[in-house]
């Protein structure tokens, strides 16, 4: 099954792709204190909802990346209805690529739940360290380990236990990189919930009224399989949370 039909279909009922309530992004935004005119780059962008949401705050110039030809899409159809006179571009294409070949330098760069882009959380503060202007700001979503995970709940998950660190160890990365941490946005079990049980409810749906798509197997089964990881252990040891440093 194509990697980005799955994420299409099991996000499909997400706003945010990732385990954050907009109420809690819409406060982020407000914390930045974004000036009008700012640049900003959002890398594994998404359906592009954080850009959209900071557009209607400020006016931004801003570029979306992503390498997902669905969420593209949808992340231009939902910037169309912004009021004020930001700009956001998007654009289909591999995002460490793209961030190797910018010139530009941004006031707010971000990458939210996709590190695997640059290989783990370091690398991505390393790679969008090396595009931000100085006093500007970085923004990154990651995981990270509540306790130790069992060998099942690796197994099953399909995650190795040195993917991720545990919550201040993203902090202190930033640190060692010289980026002054300012703010963090931690998950809680009730964003969790939503975030993994609209995949389900998502799933359902489309299993439903597409009965006869030869990848339903396939997606049925993996999607049972994450949700029993995280019903049974996930839930309890496994935590995500939007990390603020300022380049220095």
């Amino acid at each position: 099954m194509d990697t980005w039909k799955y994420y299409d279909i099991t996000h499909t009922f997400h706003t945010l792709m990732n385990p954050q309530s907009v109420e809690k992004i819409d406060e982020l935004i407000g914390f930045l204190h974004m000036e009008p005119e700012s640049t900003v780059l959002d890398v594994g962008c998404g359906k592009g909802e954080f850009l959209r949401r900071l557009a209607n705050a400020v006016t931004i110039n801003a570029i979306g990346v992503d390498l997902s030809p669905y969420t593209i899409a949808e992340a231009k159809e939902r910037t169309k209805d912004l009021a004020n006179e930001s700009a956001i571009t998007y654009v289909e294409a591999d995002g460490k690529e793209f961030v190797s070949a910018q010139n530009s330098l941004f006031d707010l760069s971000i990458c939210m739940g996709a590190s695997w882009i640059f290989g783990d959380h370091r690398g991505t503060l390393e790679a969008l360290k090396e595009i931000t202007k100085d006093k500007g700001l970085i923004v990154v979503g990651e995981p990270y380990w509540k306790a130790s995970p069992s060998d099942w709940y690796l197994k099953i998950s399909e995650i190795k236990e040195d993917d991720f660190l545990h919550y201040h160890e993203n902090i202190e990365v930033g640190e060692e990189l010289g980026l002054r941490p300012v703010y963090t946005l931690d998950s809680s079990l009730d964003d969790w919930d939503r975030y993994e049980w609209l995949q389900s409810l998502a799933t359902d749906h489309y299993l439903l009224e597409h009965p006869s798509d030869p990848d339903n197997e396939e997606l049925r089964t993996k999607v049972e399989k994450y949700r029993q990881a995280y019903v049974k252990e996930g839930r309890n040891i496994f935590g995500w949370a939007i990390y603020v440093f300022r380049k220095m």
